[in-house]
This record gives C-alpha cells, structure tokens and sequence, in this order.
C-alpha cells in the first residue's frame, strides 16, 4: 500500500471507531445515574444521620459530570469495536510471534485492570470513613465534579498499578532482564513500588499506599514467577532442538563437504590483438 492509502484506511478506521464510541455514550447517558450513584455511594453511606449532599458549582456542572460518566461507559462499552479497528490497523505489520504477544497482552491486561479497579473503589470506601470523623458536629459538602474526577483517577491508578507485572515480565520475554535476575531485584522493586504508591495515590490515609503496593509486590513476584516459567519452557525447547549444549557465544561445527576439483587442460594461446587504425576510428 502506498502512504496515501495507508492514511485513506486509518481515516476510515477512526470513523467506525469514532462511531462506535458515539453509540457507546448514547448507551451510557443511560446507564450515567445507575453508576454515578455506584461512585458516590462510598462518600453517601457515611452519612447515616445526615443527608448525603453534593454541591455543584455552575448551573452546567450536573450535565457535565452526567456526560463525562456517560464517556466512560461508552468508551468501556465500545471498546471491542474502537480496540478491533486499531488492532486490524496495526495487526497487517506485524511477525506471527508478535502477534501472539499482543493477544496474551490483552488477555491479561484487561482482567488485571478491572481488579486494579474494584480495589481501588474498597480502598476509597475504607479511606473516607478513616479520614472523615465519626461526630456528628460537622456537616460535610463536597464538589460533585471534584469527587467523580477523584474516583475516576483513583479507579484509573489502580488499574494501571496492576498492569505492572506484564511489564516486568515483557523484559523477561524480550531478553532485557533474566528471572534469577529480576528475582535479586525484588528489593529495590518493593522499595520503588512503594514510593511510587505514596506518589500517585492523592489521599493521605495508609489503605491506599499499602494496599496498591502490597498487591503490586504481590504480582511482581508473579511475574518473576513466569519469567522461570517461561525460561525452563524455552530451556526445554532448545534442548529438544539439539542445540542445548552450545552456548549464546559459541559457533557450531561445521564439516565442509568439499567438491573435488578437477585437473584443467592447457589454455589455448589467444589472438595477438590487432593495432588500431586512423581508419577504423
């Protein structure tokens, strides 16, 4: 395909993905109320004796929060159709082996997002009734906006804290990093995860740092685990290919067969060449 026609196919390809969102939020704006109440209602059930109350700063704010939700679903909902058109773009111009890659990618990426975010919606349920006071002298407003984009991130941390494993075990596939030496690595891993938990998580209660770095020491160990896995299959592979005794480094001997040569005649004298004349020029 010439570049031209390349840009022709990726202009259509975000059309239907474009499209396929656009349904997706035409599905979400009804679904939007149902699941803004499943967001606030860790922020709600604090308030046993009050009224649970969210404020809005601007008369457009409900609407806006109400489409920015309804975005969401739709990108979650249309997210075979949008992820099938980048894929189809993208697929064409890879190896079979890279292939193979990117399907295991998403095949654990996708469950591991989703449990990223369910612990992260336990998290901000246990983090409010510890940072909230449990008196009744004060009477708590928050900012409707303010506490969705809070969730939302908190749900987004959560998920891409989870996909660190698939990292660390893609070094392993690449051959950056073996597993005995991502496993001499653990810890300055648990030290770095840790501080990269008390980074990114906004609020100041422990549950959010602990439990986001406990689970992300958990699946990093995980991956280690593969990563012997993955090299004991490989191991397995070479030795039945009959090459497991050679090393990385080390040339395999090889025995020319040799044609015989055979004896020449004598060459035949050639032609004198003959002068150039002023004629022939």
């Amino acid at each position: 395909m010439t570049l031209m026609e390349h840009i022709r196919e990726l202009r259509d390809r975000l059309f239907k993905a474009c499209v396929g969102i656009v349904l997706g939020l035409c599905v979400g704006l009804y679904f939007s109320e149902p699941v803004q109440k499943f967001l606030t209602d860790p922020y709600c059930s604090r308030f046993v004796d009050q009224k649970c109350q969210l404020n809005a700063q601007t008369p457009l704010e409900p609407i806006i929060v109400k489409l920015k939700i309804a975005l969401y679903i739709g990108l979650i909902i249309s997210s075979p159709i949008w992820l099938f058109q980048l894929w189809a773009f993208v697929a064409p111009g890879l190896h079979r082996r890279e292939r193979r890659w990117a399907y295991g990618f998403i095949a654990f990426a996708v469950p591991l997002f989703v449990g990223g975010a369910i612990l992260a919606h336990f998290v901000i349920n246990k983090g409010i009734h510890f940072l909230l006071p449990t008196n009744g002298d004060y009477q708590f407003t928050t900012d409707i906006a303010g506490y969705i984009d809070f969730v939302t991130g908190m749900l987004l941390i959560f998920g891409v804290g989870f996909e660190f494993p698939l990292l660390v075990f893609m070094l392993n596939l690449a051959g950056v990093a073996s597993a005995r030496r991502l496993l001499g690595w653990w810890r300055a891993a648990v030290f770095l995860t840790f501080a990269f938990t008390a980074v990114v998580t906004p609020t100041p209660d422990p549950f959010g740092m602990t439990a986001l770095g406990g689970c992300m020491t958990l699946l990093y160990f995980g991956a280690v685990g593969a990563a012997f896995l993955n090299e004991r299959r490989k191991a397995r592979a070479l030795a039945r290919s009959g090459y497991g005794s050679l090393s990385d480094d080390e040339a395999s001997e090889i025995e020319p067969a040799l044609d015989p040569v055979e004896r020449s005649g004598p060459v035949e004298p050639s032609e004198a060449p003959r002068p150039t004349r002023r004629e022939d020029l």
